[in-house]
């Protein structure tokens, strides 16, 4: 079967596990026949770089999912929760939360967090010293977005072995093809995060001498803009977009970027002879296996786009895995180099609504990946890595690993 015909049978809202597991072939067949894909119930599928670029940084495209996820999930906690945060929504509601936020990410602020991730790092590696394998996502991938923003937020101990199936159910629940066994646990995870995170809220609000972590919650709970405050319901639910953010897509840029190393030992062998390439290595991990594979905007008025003009409400799905592997932006993009420069990959999105926490996901990587392949040189793969089989977030659940 050609590439050409390959990609005459796509349909993004209908996909299977192969392309699951592995979208880029598919992704490159519809770069090259079929850039702007038009699925079956009339939305684009876009893979070429500029055009993705393009859709992020138009002032005509709309992050608000109201009406597509009233469709989807119903009124319901998931409902709820995907309107409320701040990743679904445009300005000046967009605007409010995100200038809350960014309070707590400062380049102040980030400075004086890289000792904690140091700190964890070293404990993490130190417990697992003693072993000859383990599960580099369970056991340190996880482990340490888990800690950062429970820390940030303010997350009791006891309740940080959830987050990850809470970050999983919910973000789950944005896929193409969604069964309702999912569906209920991702509503189940909103309602049960959410009361914990209330619990949270009012025990912060009731402090005198409020402790030093939670710093973002309590930006959160005390801030406002132009005397706008958030509601108890969009604290909340900021919180929970928090938990996903800081959490599942840090989890799988480590996982991702060590996948790819042991895909490309020649690579991995290059960062242990020359430590200091850890930060290209990191956005070559970015670019090469994207946490986020797939966004979404909608058009609020007529705009051009690959020589197409498409109407008011057009539904488009950037495919940001299609676009970090495009040759028109990428030499050799099918192939790892972690000395790639430049590398303007777009992992963390474009626009108003490009990732808040990039550059503290950045610092976790170039941390957490630098000294683990410091501490252990020997470390490889020791059995079949299991992919998290979401359309939307690539990752993983399990990959074996022997040091």
């Amino acid at each position: 079967m050609t590439n050409f015909s390959i990609s005459s049978t796509f349909d993004f809202n209908s996909i299977g596990p192969d392309f699951i597991e592995n979208p880029f072939p598919m992704c490159q067949a519809l770069r090259e026949y079929s850039p702007m894909h038009r699925n079956a119930d009339g939305s684009l599928f876009l893979t070429r770089y500029a055009d993705v670029l393009q859709v992020y940084r138009d002032p005509l495209m709309s992050s608000d999912k109201k009406i597509t996820f009233e469709k989807k999930f119903g009124k319901t906690p998931l409902y709820e929760h995907h309107t409320t945060s701040l990743v679904f929504n445009d300005p000046p509601y967009h605007t409010v939360v995100r200038k809350l936020l960014s309070a707590g990410f400062t380049p102040r602020k980030l400075a004086a967090m890289e000792p904690l991730i140091v700190k964890i790092v070293n404990g993490l590696l130190d417990r697992l010293e003693d072993l000859s394998e383990f599960d580099l996502v369970e056991e340190y991938a996880m482990a340490l977005p888990t800690e950062i923003i429970s820390f940030m937020l303010g997350v009791p101990v006891d309740y940080r072995h959830k987050l990850r199936k809470y970050s999983l159910n919910i973000l789950g629940a944005l896929d193409p093809v969604v069964s309702q066994e999912r569906l209920d646990e991702g509503n189940a995870s909103v309602e049960e995060f959410g009361e914990v995170l209330s619990e949270i809220i009012d025990q912060r609000r009731s402090e005198k001498n409020p402790k030093s972590d939670g710093e973002i919650l309590m930006s959160l709970i005390l801030g406002d803009v132009n005397g706008r405050r958030l509601t108890n319901m969009e604290l909340v639910q900021n919180c929970i977009f928090l938990l996903n953010a800081g959490h599942e897509t840090t989890t799988s840029m480590v996982a991702n970027s060590m996948h790819m190393f042991f895909s490309a030992p020649d690579q991995l062998k290059l960062l242990k002879e020359d430590p200091d390439l850890i930060t290209t290595a990191i956005e070559e991990g970015l670019r090469y296996e994207s946490p986020l594979q797939v966004g979404n905007r909608v058009t609020t008025g007529e705009v051009e786009i690959g020589g197409q003009l498409l109407p008011i409400g057009t539904y488009i799905h950037t495919s940001i895995a299609g676009a970090n592997r495009d040759p028109a932006e990428f030499y050799k993009p099918e192939e790892v180099d972690i000395t790639r420069k430049p590398n303007r990959h777009i992992a963390f999105a474009m626009g108003h609504h490009v990732c808040l926490g990039a550059t503290l996901a950045r610092m976790e990587g170039r941390i957490a990946i630098g000294e683990l392949v410091k501490r252990f040189p020997e470390i490889k793969q020791s059995g079949l890595a299991i992919s998290m089989g979401l359309a939307r977030f690539r990752g993983f659940n399990k990959m074996p690993v022997k040091i």
